[in-house]
């Protein structure tokens, strides 16, 4: 370097060349804010009416994936048939109709009756929390992917919020032997379809939204959707004072929430590592607020609706085991991703079930020294 270059350019003039040249390279950039893209929305639907709280549910995935990017991706939900009917949901997705959906697999049960071994009959006495555990470690996820492949279902599936065991039914009586069942105009979905046909009810599959109008008016003798909460929000106290709780026929379902594949492969990988951690939450927090708001409910419809609960006695339960695996014989016949999906929960739920009943306390027994005695005498 010469003596004489650090005088060469005066310091206000290496000053003024800086900033212009700061202000030339803001100019160039300037297109480019302008020309970038705002917030990636995406439109989705539920199968489920506003007013249930399933459809709260796929809010709640919603505003969590929502906040959780701090607006960069937001998810829009909107009830069962603002777009497409509630059974048509897959369909909409896979073609890029919705964005994506909120629903639960025996919905799809018509395009591969496997499909709905997620979500139908005893799964092997495992609850939902182990059929979420062995879909996600135990080969499930695979399996699922591989049966929407085989049906060219463009989508991307994450599944969420494990729930209790269904009540097996309203109706205008208690139900108490397989016989009562003969010839009843019932509703249910799934595999729970060919296992109440077998148990010799006449079977129609309706969404939520559906149900309650067709008892009302007749169309149904006897019907079952999901939980406490929902079946008082749709309004079946006001069709019938008589629930049978307890069944096999969806004692382990969960929601799916699902995304067009074309678009959720467009995603950054932060997108997708937040929308997988998102459903993580929600599926927690929705399994936490069902105990909370189904036990309220339950108490509400006895104590307010005039609702009498009755448990379906264990000679039924044991039909429906029965004739369980006779419908799964014959349906799996011919069918062999039906096996493969059999095989594997079952190889989980042996070693699952077993660990599970020998670990954990009997909670009757807590329940009853704690609430089943009766209260002291006051002084």
């Amino acid at each position: 370097m010469k003596k004489n270059d650090s005088k060469s350019t005066p310091p206000q003039a290496t000053r003024r060349k800086f900033l212009g040249g700061a202000a030339a390279g803001a100019a160039l950039a300037l297109p480019m804010v302008a020309a970038a893209q705002g917030p990636s929305q995406l439109r989705f639907q539920s199968t489920w009416p506003s007013k249930d709280i399933f459809h709260e549910y796929a809010l709640d995935f919603a505003k969590k994936v929502n906040d959780m990017t701090g607006g960069d991706l937001k998810i829009e939900v909107l009830p069962a048939g603002s777009v497409v009917p509630a059974f048509g949901l897959l369909d909409a997705v896979s073609k890029g109709t919705l964005d994506g959906g909120h629903g639960v697999m025996g919905y799809n049960y018509g395009k591969q009756s496997a499909i709905a071994l997620w979500t139908s009959g005893p799964v092997f006495g495992m609850d939902a929390n182990m059929v979420l555990a062995w879909h996600k470690y135990g080969g499930g996820k695979e399996l699922l992917a591989k049966l929407y492949a085989s049906i060219g279902a463009n989508v991307v599936s994450f599944l969420s919020g494990p729930m209790p065991t269904q009540p097996l039914g309203w109706f205008k009586k208690p139900i108490t032997k397989k016989e009562d069942l003969k010839g009843m105009k019932f509703r249910t979905n799934g595999l729970a379809i060919d296992l109440f046909t077998a148990m010799g009810a006449a079977v129609n599959a309706l969404p939520g939204g559906e149900i309650v109008p067709a008892m009302d008016r007749g169309l149904l003798d006897g019907a079952e959707f999901n939980n406490a909460s929902s079946d008082r929000l749709l309004g079946f106290p006001d069709v019938s004072k008589v629930c049978m709780l307890q069944s096999f026929h969806q004692s382990s379902e969960q929601f799916e929430i699902t995304f067009n594949k074309a678009k959720y492969d467009a995603l950054p990988p932060k997108m997708k590592a937040i929308i997988d951690n998102a459903v993580e939450a929600a599926s927690a927090d929705m399994s936490w607020k069902a105990i909370d708001r189904y036990s309220k409910d339950y108490r509400e419809m006895q104590a307010k609706d005039g609702v009498k609960f009755y448990k379906t006695p264990d000679t039924l339960l044991q039909e429906q085991l029965k004739v369980w695996d006779e419908v799964v014989a014959k349906k799996g016949a011919d069918n062999p991703l039906f096996r493969e999906v059999e095989k594997s929960q079952l190889a989980f739920a042996e070693r699952a079930m077993k660990w599970d009943m020998d670990t954990n306390n009997p909670r009757r027994m807590a329940y009853n020294h704690y609430f089943g005695r009766k209260a002291p005498a006051k002084a």
